[in-house]
């Protein structure tokens, strides 16, 4: 798998070229591709998405600078801005023998694999997708399945700032505290150098689950 860090880029420019690229996928142009980015201030509605789950007002949005974008991916609403590191998978699940709910549960492994690094116990909460601690929800995560191909991904929250998260029902999940690594150690690393853990970390979840024997099979 490819990695490519971006730097920060807009929500819709990510978009054309995150779509642009699964096109290359699907005709095998391309290889599988794990981009990493980050957002400016940006709110997106997945399709599950609850228009009451925004709380914000769009007056009060245009205030802090907060775009809003529906969009392709699965699950309800979330935040996207600075000090989150953003990976958007484009991964042929055909070709490795895998199949949605599986590359699902290896986004969560990536991300708790990459949480214990900084000596953090992270974890799935079961009827749940994404990453979780003892002081909140850690990693948010939404993907879509297009032809045997996925893209979108996770939201690693390193240095972000948790009170963006207020102008939302995180997921949908009233009462439920998010939280980042620098909340938790009190400190966070750059985002290119966890980009590049949390790539190595897929990478491996990912290669392993390929060479062992998988039952699913995507139609």
């Amino acid at each position: 798998m490819d990695t490519r860090w971006l730097g920060r880029i807009a929500y819709g420019e990510s978009m054309e070229r995150m779509r642009g690229w699964v096109e290359g996928r699907v005709k095998g142009e391309l290889p599988d591709t794990l981009f990493t980015l980050e957002h400016p201030p940006v709110i997106t509605l997945g399709r599950n998405a609850n228009q009451k789950h925004l709380l914000a007002s769009p007056a009060r949005l245009a205030e802090l600078g907060v775009e809003v974008h529906e969009t392709t991916r699965g699950g309800d609403i979330t935040y996207h801005g600075p000090g989150q590191v953003i990976g958007y998978g484009i991964v042929n699940l055909r070709e490795r023998r895998l199949g949605p709910v599986r590359y699902m549960r290896l986004l969560e492994e990536a991300c708790i694999r990459t949480a214990a690094r900084f000596g953090i116990e992270a974890g799935r909460r079961d009827g749940m997708t994404g990453v979780w601690t003892a002081k909140g929800k850690l990693v948010a995560m939404g993907v879509r399945f297009e032809r045997g191909v996925t893209s979108h991904g996770f939201a690693f929250n390193v240095s972000t700032d948790l009170d963006f998260f207020n102008l939302i029902v995180p997921c949908g999940l009233a009462g439920e505290p998010v939280t980042s690594l620098e909340k938790i150690l009190g400190q966070a690393p750059p985002l290119q150098e966890l980009a590049a853990m949390a790539a190595q970390d897929l990478r491996g979840a990912l290669d392993e689950a390929t060479h062992a024997v998988s039952p699913e099979v995507i139609t």
